[in-house]
C-alpha cells in the first residue's frame, strides 16, 4: 500500500496555494494586520472555490471530497495565515444557509473562546455575555465566554486535583474531532512555513564571513523544526484517513507542538529581526498560540489520550481481543 498523495490531491493543494497567494499575498496580509477585518469578497471567493463545501455531497451542491482533502486545504490556509473563522464556517456548510458559498460567516464557541464574533452572521453555541479580549494575534479578534451563574467556574484546586475516575469526570465538554483535526492541519501549515522561513534566512544572513546556517546551533534548530513538522504531518494525514478520535487527538498534540515550538525556533534563527512587524515570523507564532487554545486544553487532551491508550493496552494484555 502506498501512502502518497494522488494527482488530484496534489492539484487541489497547488490550486489552493495559488488562490491564496493571489488573493491573500504579502500586501493583503499587511493590510489585514493594520486593520483587522473580514474580507467578505475573499470569503465569497473561497466559497466559490469550494473551500467550505469541500466535504458536502455533490447531490447537496458540494464538492464531494473527504477529510484528507480538507486537511490539505486547511494546511495551505495555515501556511498563508488566512484569517477568519474558517473551521467554524466549514463545519456549518450544509447546516447553516449560505455557509457553503461563503455568503454567511459562522463563528463558534470553542472552549471558552469565540473567534471573529463581532463580524459573524451566525454563532454556533451559547455566546451570551461574551466579552472582548485583547488578542495576542492581531489577525484573530477574540471574545471570552464566561461561565453562567448556574454553572460557576470550578476553583483551580478542584481542576488540579486528580479525580478518582478521570474518565467519569471530564473537565471539559467533548471536542468535535473534525474541528480538532482541521485546526491541527492549520498548525501543520504554520510549522512547515516557519521552517521554510528559517532555512531561507539561515542561508542569506551572514556573520563572521559565512551564512549563519553554517553554524551548528542554527543547523540543529532547523533540523529539529523539520523533524517535528514531518512527524506531525504523518500523524495529521493518517488521522485524516482513519478519522479515529484517538488518532486525531494525538495528531493535534503533535501539530500544536510543531507550530508553537517551530515558530519560536524560527524567531531564534532570525534573532531580534524576528520580532519586528516587517517579519512574518511573529505573526505565525501568535496565530499558533491562539489556535492552540481552541477546544479542550492540551493537558486535558493529553491526559484523555493517555487514559484511552492505557485502557486499550490493558484490554489487549488481558487477551480479550
Amino acid at each position: 500500500m502506498r501512502f502518497q498523495l494522488t494527482e488530484d490531491q496534489r492539484a487541489l493543494r497547488a490550486g489552493t496555494r495559488e488562490l491564496l497567494a493571489r488573493r491573500f499575498g504579502p500586501e493583503a496580509l499587511r493590510a489585514a494586520v493594520e486593520e483587522p477585518r473580514l474580507d467578505r469578497g475573499l470569503w465569497r471567493e473561497l466559497g466559490a472555490a469550494g473551500f467550505f463545501a469541500l466535504r458536502l455531497p455533490e447531490a447537496d451542491g458540494g464538492v464531494g471530497l473527504g477529510l484528507p482533502e480538507a486537511v490539505l486545504v486547511f494546511e495551505e490556509a495555515g501556511r498563508a495565515l488566512l484569517p477568519g473563522p474558517l473551521v467554524a464556517t466549514h463545519l456549518a456548510a450544509g447546516q447553516v444557509q449560505g455557509a457553503d458559498t461563503g455568503e454567511t460567516v459562522v463563528a463558534a464557541v470553542d472552549g471558552s473562546l469565540v473567534e471573529w464574533l463581532a463580524e459573524a452572521d451566525t454563532v454556533r453555541g451559547d455566546a451570551t455575555g461574551a466579552e472582548p479580549l485583547h488578542s495576542v494575534d492581531p489577525l484573530t479578534p477574540l471574545h471570552a465566554v464566561r461561565p453562567s451563574p448556574a454553572a460557576p467556574e470550578a476553583p483551580a484546586a478542584a481542576l488540579l486535583a486528580a479525580p478518582e475516575d478521570p474518565a467519569a469526570a471530564p473537565l471539559t465538554a467533548p471536542e468535535d474531532p473534525v474541528a480538532a483535526l482541521l485546526t491541527a492541519a492549520e498548525q501543520l501549515g504554520t510549522a512547515g512555513r516557519v521552517g521554510e522561513l528559517a532555512v531561507r534566512h539561515a542561508r542569506a544572513r551572514e556573520q563572521f564571513g559565512q551564512p549563519i546556517g553554517a553554524f551548528q546551533a542554527v543547523k540543529h534548530l532547523c533540523a529539529d523544526m523539520l523533524a517535528r513538522t514531518e512527524i506531525a504531518r504523518v500523524a495529521v494525514y493518517a488521522a485524516a484517513v482513519t478519522g479515529d478520535p484517538l488518532d486525531i487527538a494525538g495528531a493535534r498534540l503533535l501539530a500544536d507542538e510543531a507550530a508553537v515550538r517551530g515558530a519560536r525556533d524560527c524567531l531564534q534563527v532570525h534573532g531580534g529581526m524576528g520580532f519586528t512587524w516587517e517579519c512574518d515570523v511573529h505573526l505565525h507564532l501568535k496565530r499558533a498560540w491562539v489556535r492552540a487554545q481552541r477546544g479542550v486544553p492540551a493537558t486535558v487532551r493529553a491526559r484523555e489520550l493517555a487514559d484511552a491508550l492505557l485502557a486499550d493496552s490493558v484490554v489487549q494484555g488481558s487477551g480479550l481481543r
